[in-house]
């Protein structure tokens, strides 16, 4: 019975997937499927409506919509102008530093919006027509733009990896975001020496000079909105507020910002609210069908027996280690991140716990490995925002984009296989 019900839900997912259904709904559709197997149908849709409510009936869950309105304010809000500026003051004068300021402009705004989307698409549409007019070719602007935001998913705050505390059952939101620095800043120091050898081979302009008074300029415009990540890190590091309460302050913080800076008028706050509860309410979809068929999979003892098979393949914890990454990277061609660690982090999870592997450890890892599923056709929806941004095909990014690629390969074997990359800072601030 249980091997029926792996088939059903299985094959189900993959067929729904393949004729256009929508990821949610496959997913939610196979979970009813394979419920019927053994289940009456309406015990089936009691139950499952039960676990879809219930698992949105949490209190850390708020930290979502609050960063996405906070990411929604700062794409508007003038914020990324002034992080483009200072990016263009610490490494404009690079060979090539356009690109690095891409990258390092992507790196402080994605920590800041905890979005990888709204990055691309701020960062990307004001520095896409600067690159182009400095003789930057558009497929490599649009590769450097797109392979560079994903590095907001890892340094905090990340929406991403408050998901993922949820599916691994309570890990520590606050350690979780202090062990996102490291790896973050790792892949965006890859990113640029990929740049770097790109801008000397094709002979890219060095950025523009700016003088001293200009630059102490830019750097104090730069601070209030850099300010965000010290209060909100900070004050979860010192534990004066909760996860989602700091999300509640970066809402607050950001919009006092902006109106400060005066990029947002009251009556552009409806269209912001908007677009916040477009984008919520497909996340909390996505969790609400995700949970539920992680509670199926856990009814038909599909995470004990992946374990079960794991194991037998090697006791080897690095063996497992590059299979489970091998896995990782095939399903985030095809599935979008979220759902992707709602369904498989229950899965892998007490496998490599088993094996002596940190849950922080590989939380950091997973979600690595499922960026670079973001830039990586048919699904990636970076891959589109950012070819959109820079008004060029997939088809002419992908040759560009392909040294990006490897070397966030060789960053998450690294990450993977070095656990203390991950691990340092937050044993260091005993979390």
């Amino acid at each position: 019975m249980e091997l029926f019900g792996i088939l059903i839900l299985v094959i189900s997912f993959i067929v729904l997937l393949l004729i256009g259904v929508p990821v949610a709904f496959s997913i939610g559709i196979a979970a009813v499927l394979t419920m019927f197997v053994g289940i009456a149908p309406m015990a089936t849709f009691t139950t499952l409506a039960q676990r879809m409510a219930t698992s949105l009936d949490s209190f850390p869950l708020l930290a979502i919509p609050f960063f996405v309105f906070a990411g929604q304010l700062m794409n508007r809000g003038g914020i990324a102008k002034r992080l483009i500026n200072l990016a263009k003051l610490m490494v404009g004068w690079i060979p090539g530093g356009l690109a690095f300021v891409n990258i390092f402009a992507n790196m402080l705004f994605g920590a800041i919006s905890g979005s990888a989307a709204a990055s691309a698409s701020a960062i990307g549409g004001f520095m896409s027509p600067v690159m182009e007019k400095d003789n930057y070719p558009r497929p490599f602007s649009a590769a450097v733009n797109i392979t560079s935001a994903t590095t907001g998913l890892i340094i905090p705050p990340s929406n991403i990896l408050i998901v993922y505390s949820l599916a691994s059952g309570g890990v520590s939101i606050a350690a979780l975001f202090i062990a996102g620095y490291l790896p973050g800043i790792l892949v965006g120091l890859s990113l640029m020496v990929v740049a770097w050898f790109y801008a000397r081979k094709m002979d890219l302009t060095v950025g523009e000079s700016v003088g001293f008074r200009e630059g102490v300029r830019r750097f104090f415009d730069a601070i209030p909105s850099l300010m965000l990540l010290v209060i909100v890190i900070g004050g979860i590091v010192a534990g004066y507020f909760t996860a989602t309460e700091a999300s509640g302050i970066a809402v607050v913080y950001t919009l006092a910002l902006a109106m400060i800076y005066k990029e947002i008028k009251m009556k552009d706050m409806p269209r912001v609210i908007l677009e916040t509860v477009e984008i919520v309410s497909i996340v909390l979809l996505l969790v609400a069908a995700s949970m539920a068929l992680s509670w199926v999979m856990s009814y038909q003892n599909i995470p004990q027996n992946m374990s079960d098979f794991m194991l037998n393949i090697s006791q080897n914890k690095f063996v497992i280690l590059l299979v489970i990454n091998v896995l990782l990277l095939f399903v985030g061609i095809f599935m979008d991140m979220t759902p992707a660690v709602l369904i498989f982090t229950p899965i892998f999870l007490p496998v490599v716990v088993e094996m002596g592997v940190h849950p922080i450890h590989f939380g950091i890892m997973m979600v690595l490995n499922l960026s670079v599923g973001l830039c990586t056709p048919p699904v990636g929806s970076l891959l589109f925002i950012g070819c959109s941004v820079g008004k060029v095909s997939i088809g002419q990014v992908i040759k560009p984009m392909l040294p990006f690629w490897l070397v966030m390969i060789i960053t998450l074997l690294l990450i993977t296989y070095f656990p203390q990359i991950s691990l340092w800072l937050p044993s260091l601030f005993g979390l």
